[in-house]
């Protein structure tokens, strides 16, 4: 045998303890010397009854047992056989001469797992061994995996709902989960089929298809159905359904694992579905009034659990008189009670003086999260509708929200447009509080020629100092001031900042960003003019960087603006070229002096070849054109290293420096 298969089998028998019986003691004294070639734990018996009581004493860390037959005082069969009744998976191996070979059949009956004759060899021992520690390594993994399976099948059990059906259809098996959820016994399910919990609403082609894919492609089918239980309540359960084969390919029965998904269904769903099975039912929408402000001015998380405990305290609120068993969180603070009107015989009247009330009850609650006390502030609509009943009570809340009128009954209101957008007020009061103080100030990032590594330009950027001295940058107003009609005021005090600099660099130049919109704005090409005018002479040390847009209205006024600028010094720059609309051919139309390349192509450009492909072509492009390039987003040496060896000729970013006050 192969020293390197000994190793082997010595390897995985090492850690194993043998049982080793044997009356003989010349032959125990041979095979105990080729055994701890293999073993490291080794337990002798001279007899069938000492191999017994050894057994029995150290049988939960004994992994095989070796014995002869022809033992005093207990027959070696008769020990198998004991050893059997106690453990049946024990590997036993028989030890034996070929004199013995009629004890062979008893032995067969027993469940020995080999033999060995003597004279024992260790080629015999090594093959004998190795298909042995096979077998019971194949035992292992099957007990390991019927004690998953078992386990799967136990939590399967307890959070599954579960059901099996013939080939027809017929419910053959139920779990507690299915009986539970249905409101069905299992006596009253098995032999039905599973319409006894369809509900009306799922359409007939989804049955249709469900079939199709089990019976005819028989293949697993999955979806979200809608059942009803016995009371005629609904749910939603995700299910599987597995037809089950068996070795000629034939349907035997049918499998469907079904999971309860009724409480992480949207409340929008459950409440539309409640509305449709009840044509004539009162319904009242509640919104947090000042839910926009609340959005501003706590994080996600916080906004998340001042919701989550208004609901809660919702139906506590509200006066007992309608009988409302749910609340229905719709999103973005908007809450609806809904009922059978069958249920609630209030008059518009008397519901009304319920709101009332409510409203009171709210006025005095007060929600509490992590040591932030919020005083809720809500406005209610509510309906007797029978067409359309959300969509007049949600327009009721816009009305409500719009005439700051806190109840609104809303029949009828559907026809009625109103206008949806809102406004942000703090951030436009912020930004006009902020130009009426000279908040709206200029920082300047550093660009730095990439062979020298001198500064020789710097970039304009716009910010904003709001009342508590905080620092915004331009993606928390801009967009914002552009709908609010600030855009121009701070378009021309970033001008008059931008231009104002050039005294304080002598040496560089001043790179100030326009995006089409601005040029396009009579007053801004107005008021840019006037300061060439007065910085005449620093002309040359001016760069308009232009942003692209597709809300460009006319592209020859940009061209006849880039051309006027350019006759009196000023160079342009295109930025964040090679994403977005920027091209070759617009690029050429405008005619530019300088390339400003995207950062997105250059922050990962050292772990990126298709970014690298992209910024050779424009490098390349810009070469032949006789274009300067800058890279943006050079955060580090690796990046500021590689954009210069490509051939860049200038690099802006963090690694250089941070944009700053002059």
């Amino acid at each position: 045998m192969e020293r390197a298969h000994i190793a082997t089998l010595r390897q995985l028998s090492k850690e194993m303890r043998l049982l080793y019986i044997e009356h003989d003691e010349h032959a125990k004294e041979s095979a105990t010397h080729l055994f701890s070639k293999f073993f490291d734990h080794v337990i002798m018996a001279q007899d069938g009854k000492e191999g017994l009581s050894l057994y029995l004493r150290h049988h939960s860390t004994i992994d095989l047992i070796i014995t002869t037959l022809n033992l005093p005082f207990m027959h070696g069969v008769e020990l198998i056989e004991k050893i059997r009744k106690h453990n049946p998976d024990i590997a036993i191996i028989v030890l034996s001469e070929l004199h013995e070979a009629h004890h062979f059949p008893k032995t067969v009956d027993c469940g020995v797992d080999g033999y060995l004759f003597k004279p024992l060899s260790l080629s015999q021992f090594g093959a004998t061994l190795g298909k042995l520690l096979e077998k019971m390594s194949l035992k292992k993994e099957h007990a390991k995996k019927s004690l998953l399976l078992q386990q799967y099948e136990n939590i399967t059990n307890l959070s599954a709902i579960i059901s099996k059906s013939d080939p027809q259809g017929r419910i053959t098996y139920v779990n507690e989960q299915f009986c539970r959820i249905s409101g069905y016994s299992e006596e009253e399910l098995l032999g039905k089929n599973h319409n006894i919990i369809r509900h009306p609403d799922v359409p007939k082609s989804t049955f249709e298809e469900l079939w199709h894919t089990i019976k005819e492609e028989k293949k697993t089918w999955q979806g979200i159905v809608k059942n009803r239980n016995k009371n005629g309540e609904s749910y939603y359960v995700k299910t599987t359904i597995q037809p089950i084969l068996n070795a000629h390919g034939d349907i035997e029965e049918y499998i469907s694992l079904r999971h309860d998904v009724t409480a992480i269904m949207s409340d929008k769903k459950q409440l539309f579905d409640f509305l449709e099975a009840n044509k004539l039912s009162v319904l009242i929408l509640v919104q947090i009034e000042d839910y926009a402000i609340l959005e501003k001015f706590y994080n996600k998380s916080s906004v998340e659990k001042i919701e989550s405990a208004f609901y809660k305290a919702l139906l506590y609120l509200m006066p007992s008189m309608c009988g409302f068993q749910k609340v229905y969180f719709l999103e973005n603070g908007l809450y609806a009670f809904v009922i059978d009107r069958r249920t609630c015989q209030a008059t518009r009247e008397e519901l009304y003086e319920t709101l009332e009330r409510f409203l009171a009850n709210v006025k005095e609650y007060v929600v509490r999260i992590d040591g932030i006390e919020y005083d809720i502030s809500v406005v209610c609509s509510y309906t007797y509708g029978v067409f359309k009943i959300f969509e007049d009570a949600k327009i009721g809340i816009d009305h409500a929200m719009a005439s700051k009128k806190p109840i609104v009954y809303a029949d009828g209101l559907n026809d009625i447009e109103y206008d949806n957008a809102l406004r942000n007020i703090e951030t436009l009061y912020m930004i006009k509080t902020a130009i009426d103080n000279q908040k709206i100030i200029s920082y300047f990032q550093p660009i730095i020629n990439n062979q020298t590594q001198e500064i020789e330009k710097y970039e304009s950027l716009v910010r904003l100092v709001n009342e508590e001295g905080k620092l915004l940058s331009p993606a928390c107003f801009l967009d914002v001031a552009k709908k609010g009609r600030y855009s121009n005021k701070i378009t021309k005090i970033v001008l008059n900042n931008s231009f104002e600099a050039l005294h304080k660099v002598p040496n560089a130049s001043i790179s100030i960003n326009l995006s089409m919109q601005d040029i396009e704005q009579e007053s801004i090409l107005e008021h840019i003019h006037s300061l060439l005018q007065i910085y005449k002479k620093h002309a040359p040390r001016l760069i308009f960087e232009i942003l692209e847009s597709e809300n460009m209205k006319d592209i020859n006024a940009i061209k006849r603006f880039i051309q006027d600028v350019k006759a009196q010094g000023v160079k342009i720059a295109i930025d964040d070229f090679g994403t977005g609309y920027s091209n070759f051919e617009r690029l050429l139309f405008f005619e530019p002096d300088i390339l400003k390349i995207d950062g997105s192509l250059i922050k990962n450009i050292h772990t990126n070849e298709v970014n690298q492909n992209i910024v050779e072509t424009i490098i390349l492009f810009a070469k032949k054109q006789k274009l300067s390039t800058v890279a943006e987003y050079v955060e580090n040496e690796i990046i500021y290293k590689m954009v210069r060896d490509m051939g860049i000729d200038y690099s802006q970013g963090y690694y250089f420096g941070k944009p700053k006050h002059l």
